[in-house]
């Protein structure tokens, strides 16, 4: 199981260091601000829809690690599917955190997200790693 911590700490320092997703999107029909007060997590998600498609996605903002790599790794995971298939992924991501879905095998469709399930053994990064997905379903939500 050591080893699989390690490649889930890889996957997450890599999702914060990679900045493809990282931007300003100046055609993005849906703006969502996300906050952590708790630790200060600040994002701003921009996503471009059309005909119930996410066509492209992008955020600026500033947090820890978990919270970029969370946000970087759900942009890479929501690109080019449908408004509705994002937010079961994201109900499925949100479950998985919350230890409601375990099964690895259904887990296998959050692709690198997967690398944050065990953040729910520590409660105080939970907010830090859900940030991203609560501020996308909260738009798309807003936007349907």
């Amino acid at each position: 199981m050591e080893n699989m911590n390690e490649l889930y700490s890889d996957i997450i320092l890599e999702h914060n260091q990679c900045q493809e997703n990282k931007h300003s999107l100046a055609d993005a029909n849906i703006h969502e601000h996300g906050h952590n007060p708790s630790c200060g997590d600040d994002i701003t998600l921009q996503v471009k829809v059309a005909n119930g498609m996410i066509q492209d996605a992008a955020y600026t903002g500033q947090g820890c690690a978990i919270s970029q790599a969370s946000a970087d790794i759900m942009i890479d995971l929501i690109k080019e599917k449908s408004v509705s298939e994002a937010l079961r992924l994201v109900k499925l991501f949100l479950d998985m955190i919350k230890r409601e879905v375990t099964d690895e095998d259904t887990l296998e469709e959050l692709e690198d997200a997967i690398a944050l399930k065990n953040i729910s053994n520590m409660p105080a990064r939970v907010k830090c790693a859900v940030l991203a997905w609560h501020t996308l379903q909260e738009a798309l939500e807003k936007n349907k």
